[in-house]
């Protein structure tokens, strides 16, 4: 499995579609990278991701606005189209399997906000509750 990870602000509201009986919530994140050219210039990068989030959980939608802050990850698909003058084009999408909301633009704060989406997996170790105290499990080890 390839696992891709995205962390950039999203570019408009999610929309959350039913699809075969299953509800996705479709997102878009943009990573903007700054670097110097070989002249020295400034320059900037944007890369759109499209986001497919298939879940039952549609909760973490509310929180899914334009602007906000996101951590995605998941597996990454390129989808190639036929633009409509006839040349080939591809995009990039991720099927996301984990998000955090992290923040938004002019907000209150720093650090991660306390509604926190993931899969069970990967909430094993430590856990976050509403108040944002992390409680660690209780180690059986002997060491």
């Amino acid at each position: 499995m390839i696992k891709m990870q995205v962390i950039g602000n999203l570019g408009k509201d999610c929309v959350v579609n039913t699809v075969n009986g299953k509800n996705v919530i479709n997102f878009t994140v943009a990573h903007t990278e700054k670097y110097k050219d070989s002249q020295g210039n400034q320059q900037e990068k944007t890369i759109w991701v499209d986001c497919a989030y298939w879940t039952d959980r549609t909760a973490v939608a509310q929180y899914l606005t334009k602007g906000k802050q996101v951590f995605a990850e998941g597996q990454p698909e390129v989808r190639s189209f036929q633009r409509q003058d006839g040349t080939a084009g591809a995009s990039l999408s991720l099927r996301v399997r984990d998000i955090q909301l992290l923040g938004g633009r002019g907000e209150a704060g720093s650090g991660p906000s306390s509604y926190q989406q993931s899969s069970p997996a990967s909430s094993q170790g430590t856990s976050m509750n509403s108040g944002n105290e992390m409680n660690e499990p209780v180690d059986d080890l002997p060491f």
